[in-house]
């Protein structure tokens, strides 16, 4: 693996396995009686986030303090950084300190590239601006192997928000690293302009594609990120686009239904599909702490081996 962690690119078919089955075994070492690994003794890991995400946070602080990492939470608001210090002098902060992980939230796109440009640890990209949020897309490959096995030629449909989703553009990249082929499925206006030269099919119709998908991903519409209006109402929308129960009928018996959370009950997804037993949204939260937990070790270079054999780099 390379020694940051910014784009679901960054990730060649090896390491992504490498990843899926470092956090299988430390998934397994933690749900048994050890509920904590020596495995990052001495590291520190910064979380760095500069936008709000106490879901995100605290599954990246669960992971490092699991391996047993000294963990720094700092918070944008309420720091120099709402003084008016630069990206750049914070990075300056965090290398004095000797941090060995960055893990970085930021509303800008580019961001955490910017960052592995001025600290010696190594960086990874918690989701910046609508660029990419590449841990995600690990704990929903994981998600996925852990319910249907393998993931090559698996049928994968992202539903929703396309267009501002870093969800949607680090799980179309990972997924097709995998073998899945993916289709995202979304109204005109909430595609990107590029999506064309994306590895996936485009679909505006999510009817034709339910029943010959083996997982359907829904994304939350992101109104904070809108300066415009996308669609005529909010019920129009869900009514196309929204994944309700007689929806989640037409899938096939094995199908699974995803989301990354938070959700908007009853606008993309109906309250009785999210709690059915087809949803893995609350498994999601749980495979994250795995996956970041698998990501941190390989990054930071574990002076232990994962338990039950040796996970080389």
């Amino acid at each position: 693996m390379k020694r940051h962690l910014i784009s679901a690119a960054d990730l060649t078919r090896d390491d992504a396995l490498l990843v899926l089955d470092t956090a299988e075994e430390l998934a397994r070492a933690t749900e048994g009686s050890m509920k904590k690994l020596p495995t990052l003794r001495g590291r520190t890991v910064v979380n760095l986030f500069f936008e709000d995400s106490t879901r995100t946070r605290i599954s990246f602080e669960a992971a490092a303090k699991r391996l047993s990492a000294d963990v720094i939470n700092f918070s944008a608001k309420g720091s120099s950084v709402s003084k008016g210090e630069s990206l750049k002098d914070t990075a300056l902060t965090l290398e004095a300190m000797g941090a060995d992980g960055v893990v970085i939230r930021h509303g800008a796109s580019g961001a955490p590239h910017r960052l592995a440009n001025w600290v010696k640890g190594s960086v990874v990209n918690a989701g910046d601006g609508t660029h990419e949020h590449p841990t995600q897309a690990l704990l929903d490959a994981f998600t996925m192997r852990r319910r249907l096995g393998d993931l090559e030629g698996r049928k994968v449909t992202i539903v929703g928000d396309i267009l501002h989703s870093r969800v949607a553009r680090s799980n179309v990249l990972l997924l097709n690293t995998l073998g899945a082929e993916v289709t995202v499925v979304a109204p005109p206006t909430l595609l990107p302009v590029a999506v064309d030269t994306w590895p996936a099919q485009v679909s505006y119709d999510l009817d034709a594609v339910l029943p010959k998908s083996d997982v359907v991903m829904m994304l939350r519409v992101q109104h904070e990120r809108m300066n415009a209006s996308y669609f005529p109402t909010v019920r129009e929308y869900s009514r196309r686009y929204g994944l309700d129960t007689d929806r989640m009928a037409r899938l096939a018996d094995h199908a699974i239904v995803m989301h990354p959370g938070p959700m908007n009950r009853g606008v993309e997804i109906a309250a009785e599909v999210a709690d059915s037993v087809r949803s893995t949204i609350v498994e999601q939260v749980a495979n994250g702490v795995s996956a970041r937990m698998a990501v941190l070790y390989l990054l930071l270079g574990g002076s232990e081996p994962a338990i039950g054999k040796e996970v080389s780099l």
